[in-house]
């Protein structure tokens, strides 16, 4: 049985809170943001209790670390909405491959060549690979450069040669992308 790549898991960043501090004294930020100064960990969780609100650690490397009166449940709502914003915002590209082989005939090379332009049209990167097999490998250099090169000719409007024509093994690969 094959399984799928799974997703990354998303680890949330834990924080001390409240009676988790365990700091014999901290610096503390009140709600609205003002510096209430060096107090102890027991007088800053009582000032955060007397407003109904958390202690959260906010810079725990700090000598003293530093820690703000907040509402932590909040504060913890607007991180996961700036990660899914972030996330949003990123682009993946993929690679999609194209094979071939050195007697593919000239209907189907333009077919593939159309499914290329398309493949670019999405922003994807695109791998032709061309495989030799047996004694065709004599003609790697004649008749493979040639393909390559006619191929890259007819896709110059659309693509950029990322890497140009390379052996590798038995198989000639270029790879082309879609032009900025």
């Amino acid at each position: 049985m094959r399984r799928g790549r799974q997703a990354p898991v998303q680890r949330e960043v834990r924080v001390q809170i409240n009676d988790q501090i365990r700091f014999p004294k901290v610096r503390l930020i009140d709600q609205d943001g003002s510096q209430r100064g060096i107090v102890t960990s027991d007088e800053a969780r009582n000032i955060a209790y007397d407003a109904g609100l958390d202690l959260v650690v906010v810079s725990a490397n700090a000598d003293p670390p530093v820690c703000r009166v907040m509402n932590y449940d909040k504060f913890r709502y607007e991180q996961k909405k700036k990660t899914q914003e972030a996330k949003k915002k990123q682009t993946t590209v993929e690679t999609k491959e194209i094979k071939f082989r050195p007697k593919t005939e000239e209907h189907d090379l333009n077919f593939k060549t159309k499914n290329i332009r398309k493949f670019l049209k999405n922003g994807n990167k695109v791998k032709l690979t061309m495989r030799f097999r047996g004694r065709e490998i004599v003609y790697s250099q004649t008749i493979g450069i040639e393909a390559m090169n006619k191929i890259a000719e007819s896709l110059k409007d659309d693509a950029v040669i990322l890497q140009m024509p390379k052996m590798e093994g038995r198989q000639l690969v270029m790879f082309v992308g879609p032009k900025p």
